[in-house]
């Protein structure tokens, strides 16, 4: 049954045509005429060690090769491409999450284990400066000392200062390893399967909010693409996949909770707050989540529902709360951990790589990420947003998530705080530009899925990612 909202099929086609094919192949070559030029300018840039990435503009290394993944990898793209189109058109709702869930899944696995299983995804987050790295979780022994004392290990000079990534986030971080740790569930390995459990789970959530807010027919088309994305070459396996479920899931109960279309409103909002919240704390970054939390609050609030949307606003700020509350009365000042983080940005790497060259060269790793067939869909995205005339379709309900996306990636990439590993930290901005390729011409998916699949084993089996 359509979710409530559905737009008709005459209202989408009218909203995203299907002219504009040039358009759509000119924006997929401007950005990956951006992608090289930042290859080229921050390799002749690297001489001068300034950019602290050995293949610029990616946290990666020059090694083409090949892995037990790599058969894996090329049967699921094919059978993506092949079949994912028609099924995603015929599929009963609740099946098409599942399959969704099941082939990002193993979309996920195959590319991670193109470099083995050792090197691929056991030994990925047990790194030096890695979340389940077991010297690191040891210091959670004493649990209230340990996030009572936290702030004063982030500054490089302090003793005993927290490795890169665990500094550069609130402890929600690591305490969610540690947790794992203690539940029988430590070292990398099973840090892995949770990552890319929870990672592939992403695509689901991004499915229910879009089907919630808009309907199912663009919906539909979006999840080809949400399984076959460049996105996961580093979703797998970094820590940020998971951030990027926790805060599409928290977005997709919102969406719920505002349009009415859960059963109890309110505890679907106060969930949502629950894990927008637990996002606050997993990182700094994610303060941009606002943005999509305001498109999706405002959207919901064209229907009619200001009073709903408003009720909804406030479950959420209350499911939220108590995770502040928690942490605050555990001895973690958040605004003081950001203040801290920001001192220490500058202490490393981010105070000499030059903004004039990541500034641009961030939004070509975001082309890469995301793919080109969502440059060119997400072109279509901000015309279609721009128009403001498709009431609730699914393409007026996808196209104004994208932008909502879009803009958190140009509000972290004007900060000055994002330069350079954006393929990983920018994973639950990217994540909602790849439904944006649903809005492409239906006759073109299967090449523009091909050219998805194409970038992320091209990028897997010539360099060796750090993430």
């Amino acid at each position: 049954m359509p979710a409530p909202g559905a737009g008709t099929g005459a209202g989408t086609a009218a909203a995203v045509p299907a002219a504009g094919r040039r358009w759509d192949l000119l924006a997929a070559v401007l950005a990956a005429a951006a992608i090289a030029a930042a290859v080229v300018i921050g390799r002749a840039l690297n001489g001068y060690d300034i950019l602290h990435v050995r293949f610029p503009p990616l946290s990666a290394v020059w090694l083409p090769h090949y892995g037990p993944g790599t058969p894996a990898a090329l049967a699921v793209a094919a059978a993506v491409v092949a079949y994912g189109p028609p099924l995603a058109d015929r599929l009963p709702w609740r099946r098409l999450l599942l399959a969704t869930w099941a082939a990002g899944m193993a979309w996920i696995w195959s590319l991670a284990l193109v470099d083995g299983w050792q090197e691929g995804v056991a030994d990925q987050l047990t790194a030096p400066n890695e979340y389940a790295r077991p010297e690191t979780v040891a210091r959670f022994a004493d649990l209230g000392h340990a996030v009572r004392t936290f702030t004063d290990h982030i500054l490089i000079q302090t003793p005993g200062n927290w490795p890169a990534h665990i500094a550069g986030h609130p402890p929600a971080a690591i305490l969610t390893f540690v947790g794992l740790d203690r539940a029988g569930l430590g070292g990398g390995a099973w840090a892995a399967v949770f990552c890319i459990t929870a990672g592939g789970s992403a695509a689901v959530a991004v499915l229910v909010a879009l089907r919630t807010l808009g309907g199912e027919e663009r919906t539909r088309r979006a999840a080809p693409f949400l399984v076959l994305g460049p996105w996961a070459v580093w979703a797998g396996v970094s820590a940020d996949g998971y951030f990027a479920a926790v805060a599409a899931w928290g977005l997709a109960l919102l969406a719920l909770a505002a349009t009415g279309t859960a059963r109890r409103p309110a505890v679907a909002a106060a969930g949502a707050g629950l894990l927008l919240g637990w996002a606050l704390y997993l990182s700094y970054g994610l303060t941009l989540l606002v943005l999509p939390v305001a498109a999706v609050l405002a959207y919901a609030a064209r229907g009619g529902r200001r009073g709903a949307v408003l009720r909804t606003a406030g479950w959420a700020a209350a499911g939220a709360l108590p995770v502040a509350v928690a942490f605050t009365a555990a001895g973690f000042w958040w605004w003081e951990g950001y203040d801290l983080l920001h001192e220490r940005y500058y202490q490393g790497f981010g105070g000499e790589r030059p903004y004039g060259y990541w500034v641009w060269a961030n939004l070509a790793v975001a082309a890469l990420s995301a793919g080109l067939a969502a440059v060119a869909g997400t072109r279509r995205a901000v015309r279609t947003a721009w128009r403001r005339g498709a009431g609730r379709s699914s393409a007026y309900a996808l196209a104004v998530m994208a932008v909502a996306g879009l803009a958190c990636l140009v509000a972290a990439d004007l900060s000055g705080l994002s330069k350079a590993e954006t393929e990983r930290i920018w994973l639950p901005f990217t994540l909602w530009l790849l439904p944006a390729a649903a809005l492409l011409p239906a006759r073109d998916h299967r090449a523009w899925l091909t050219a998805q699949a194409a970038v992320a084993l091209v990028v897997n089996h010539l360099l060796v990612t750090s993430w």
